[in-house]
């Protein structure tokens, strides 16, 4: 099935999109059309062998709209195609691609515009043209109508201008045709409605348009057969002829409707331009030029047209054009619009770099590996793109219920009409109660509830590095009552770590020689391994400075560990079961490996001939929000459980620490779908989350399938939700947010329903009998304001705010325990507990004014700076203060403060 996207031009309410996307949907080969009255854009789904780009347009155009396929272009902008319409409505710009600026240019090419965002802004401008100009026509007639009905309700008196030339009997002709002149320019201006209502109502498919053309024009024909009548109770002497339809023109209430649905309309369309945003942030974002090396020399060119494999060069404050590997050169990369991340990401050598992030400080060369449309920065555009595009399932009762709205209020309408001359009214009231009926009954809030929310709802998640890539993964969210989630890369790091070191004798210190003894051979033994334990531990050895002794006939023992041998000697590292196999007596240490196991931490024992060295304990440590986002979950009514390959004793660890309701342990990669599956059986409507790659049929199988620490490639197939960061509090915020769209819609779609409902029969006359009686100004009044308010209702989403990650009390708790146990007394030392100064033993402490730091970049070179000083135990760089506190365990020449600062590149205030 082939995916397109079209701008749909001409509609103006639901009952139009409806009627699209019914057409559409009729076509054979149609997999699913989904047509968005808020950006004006459809998305098609079709079998190309029987259907193609052609087919669907004029199916569109048979429907009396216009279509405009868009291509998705490079760095995520796009691309007019092929274009078709149908009358005026219809977009009348034509498809074009623009000249193509040479490889060797030096000024970038200006990105095409968004058609959506562009249609958008053309709207508002041609919409405020028009409601200029309409009142620029009413207000006299406005003048002329009302001024005796205002004059008689505030007790004041006529002007003589208006009472001698334009009032009473002989004045009548004067009058109505004054009126109908002035308002003739005001129903050419607004031809649009009459146009498109019309040629709807002829081609079957009423939609508003229908209702406004029908209702002014009613009263603009009325006012015409007014004047007539007027005219014959002139030239025959009939002065009550004459002065019942001088004070029944309607000639106000045909310009007045006109220019209130604009004015609405136009009100309505600054708020839905507010909802788009979110894509135009992302789109300003996209970097317009780069400068790559070409032929040996350096040239501007822009950023389309890079190519895989380009060499880029990027200097400090240039943002990234491209997805990329470092060559050369080390900085600090902004990767706040990406990801979320508000402190620079430091990069060096053999480090990837993301598009659309800013370079901070050095001067880079990378190359470059994803441009155009397979950028990040460009899959994301597109992904929100089509998120707020896409329709929700909540959705299709509104737009069923348009779909027969407008022929159903019409019928209404004339019996209405029919209704009131038989209980005996005059025409005049029946007819005015009939065409107060069509304007209020406007289904434009039916259609605007639902894209409003979704467009600003996955808005706002892109904001916050949530990408929701469809109305229906949003909406399905709401409704989850079972999290899955994935333990390595979701709940923990994904990054095996050293926990322990145990040593038989001794303490575990720099200051033991048998401490050095045990890392040399857990270097030299997982030197050559590729294992990630290995990994781990060579990563905990060269931050000790450990030399990598040579050792020879490696042997890996599968399941077992590793041995070697160095100068006659045998080394093993691995679990116990090599070391029985060796005939190294492991009892001694029986009750820590058991504690480390219990504490879902792997041991790894090293030996020398017969002897044993120690213990490494390896873990994969949970990150620093699981906790809270698990804790947050059960909040929100949500059961969790976590999914994992570990045996069961490293997850009941797990379990315990994070406080997860259920684990189920030793499952393989193959098997999560199952449970989720088996999951959904039991009636529970489930979320997986994992790491879009191992779990992808999970992910697949899950109702929502959230993909956590995507990085850079956001463009997983068979998740529904895509997470910037790696970090499972974005998750809840998901859930969240697709809470507070779907309250919205629900709270714009009952006012939307109980409007129409409470107002149509107020316009029939129902409360007549009570002296309320609608005037069909007031009605395209209330008609207009609905709309608006269910718009500005969704945009208080934008107020949503993400959960905000808290230290939990208890890691401040056992950081004092271990403080007090070093012989220090923790001091409160700032408000609200944040900063801690430590007391006691021989500890020293200096506070150092540091002048130049700009940015957290600057933050932890001075901290890292500060740090390498023999004796310095703890450093604290304020950057709002611009101040270190530095503690030692000696007492530090300021001088040599001093010269760490200044190589660092700051200024030490003396």
């Amino acid at each position: 099935m082939k995916k397109e996207k079209y701008i749909v031009t001409g509609m103006t309410c639901s009952a139009c999109s409806s009627r699209v996307e019914k057409a559409v949907n009729k076509l054979d080969g149609i997999g699913k059309a989904s047509v968005n009255l808020l950006t004006n854009s459809m998305q098609v789904e079709y079998d190309e062998t029987k259907l193609n780009e052609e087919n669907i347009v004029q199916a569109v155009v048979d429907a009396g709209y216009g279509a405009e396929r868009v291509e998705t272009g490079r760095n995520g902008k796009t691309e007019s195609g092929s274009t078709a319409s149908a009358g005026a409505g219809s977009s009348k710009e034509s498809a074009g691609s623009g000249k193509a600026a040479g490889s060797s240019s030096a000024k970038a090419k200006k990105p095409k515009e968004n058609p959506a965002v562009k249609a958008s802004r053309e709207a508002i401008a041609e919409m405020h043209h028009r409601l200029m100009w309409s009142l620029v026509f009413l207000i006299p007639v406005l003048i002329l109508s009302m001024t005796p009905m205002f004059a008689k309700f505030f007790g004041f008196a006529v002007p003589d201008i208006l009472q001698n030339y334009f009032y009473g009997t002989n004045n009548a002709i004067w009058l109505a045709f004054t009126e109908f002149i002035l308002v003739l320019p005001i129903l050419i201006i607004n031809k649009k409605f009459f146009i498109s209502g019309f040629k709807s109502l002829a081609m079957g498919g009423p939609n508003m348009d229908t209702l406004v053309a029908v209702g002014s024009g009613a009263a603009l024909l009325y006012g015409i057969f007014a004047i007539y009548r007027i005219g014959w109770g002139l030239g025959h002497g009939d002065v009550a002829l004459v002065d019942l339809y001088r004070m029944n023109l309607y000639f106000e209430s045909a310009g007045m409707i006109v220019t209130l649905i604009t004015f609405g309309k136009w009100l309505e369309a600054r708020s839905k331009g507010r909802t788009s945003s979110a894509i135009e942030k992302l789109m300003d974002l996209a970097p317009k030029q780069a400068a790559v090396i070409r032929d040996g020399a350096e040239v501007v060119i822009p950023a389309e047209e890079l190519v895989e494999g380009d060499e880029i060069v990027v200097r400090p404050g240039e943002s990234i054009p491209a997805d990329g590997v470092i060559i050369s050169g080390t900085t600090s990369v902004d990767e706040a619009a990406i990801t979320g991340e508000s402190i620079p990401v430091e990069k060096q050598p053999g480090d990837k770099v993301i598009s659309a992030t800013i370079n901070k400080t050095g001067f880079i060369h990378f190359t470059a590996q994803r441009v155009g449309e397979d950028s990040t920065i460009s899959q994301i555009i597109r992904l929100v793109d089509e998120a707020s595009s896409s329709k929700a399932p909540i959705a299709r009762m509104a737009d069923k219920i348009a779909g027969v709205f407008v022929p159903v209020v019409m019928l209404i309408a004339l019996a209405t009409c029919i209704f009131w001359l038989l209980w005996g009214e005059t025409f005049e009231f029946a007819f005015s109660c009939a065409i107060s009926v069509l304007v209020i009954s406007c289904p434009c809030a039916l259609g605007l509830a639902t894209p409003v929310a979704i467009m600003v709802g996955t808005g706002k998640g892109a904001e916050n590095g949530i990408l929701i890539k469809s109305g229906e993964a949003l909406e399905t969210a709401h409704n989850l009552d079972t999290v899955v989630l994935d333990k390595t890369g979701t709940i923990t790091e994904g990054r095996p770590r050293v926990t322990d070191v145990i040593l038989l004798r001794g303490a575990a210190d720099e200051t033991n020689p048998d401490f050095a003894s045990l890392l040399s051979a857990a270097a030299g033994l997982e030197h050559g391994s590729s294992h990630p334990l290995a990994g781990a531990v060579m990563e905990y050895t060269t931050e000790k400075q450990i030399a990598v002794p040579k050792m020879d006939n490696f042997v890996t023992l599968f399941g077992k560990g590793v041995q070697a041998e160095q100068n006659g000697s045998k080394f093993y590292a691995g679990n116990d079961k090599l070391m029985e196999e060796a005939g190294i007596d492991v009892t001694s240490v029986a009750v820590q490996l058991d504690k480390l196991a219990d504490e879902g931490k792997t041991p790894l024992l090293f030996a020398k001939d017969k002897e044993l060295l120690g213990i490494v304990s390896v873990a994969d440590r949970e990150k620093a929000t699981s906790r809270q986002a698990i804790s947050e979950f059960k909040k929100l009514g949500i059961n969790v459980v976590m999914l994992t390959g570990d045996n069961q004793r490293t997850a009941e660890a797990i379990q315990k620490r994070m406080d997860i309701p259920r684990v189920i342990a030793g499952v393989l990669p193959e098997g999560k779908e199952k449970v989720i599956a088996d999951l959904q059986a039991e009636g529970h409507k489930v979320a997986m989350i994992g790491d879009g790659i191992n779990d992808s049929p999970a992910l697949a199988r899950a109702d929502v399938g959230i993909a956590i620490g995507a990085g850079t490639d956001v463009a997983i197939e068979s998740a529904d939700i895509v997470l910037m960061k790696s970090d499972l509090l974005d998750a809840v915020d998901a859930v969240r947010l697709s809470k507070d769209v779907i309250k919205k819609i629900k709270e714009d779609l009952f006012w939307a329903f109980f409007y129409n409902v409470v107002c149509i029969p107020v316009a029939a006359g129902a409360l007549v009998h009570w002296g309320i009686h609608l005037n069909p100004m007031f009605g395209a009044a209330a008609m207009s304001l609905s709309s608006v308010s269910v718009v500005t209702n969704a945009l208080r989403l934008k107020g949503f705010k993400p959960t905000v990650a808290v230290k939990s009390k208890a890691a401040t708790e056992t950081g004092i325990v271990q403080l007090k146990s070093l012989g220090m007394v923790p001091v409160n030392a700032g408000k609200d507990n944040k900063n801690i100064s430590i007391t006691g033993g021989s500890t020293m402490e200096k506070v150092l004014k540091v002048e130049g730091m700009t940015c957290a970049h600057c933050q932890k070179h001075v901290t890292n700076a500060l740090a390498k000083l023999e004796g310095v135990t703890s450093v604290d760089v304020s950057l709002e203060a611009k101040t270190a506190t530095v503690k030692a365990d000696r007492d530090i020449p300021v001088a040599e403060f001093e010269k760490a600062i200044t190589d660092a590149g700051y200024e030490l205030v003396k």
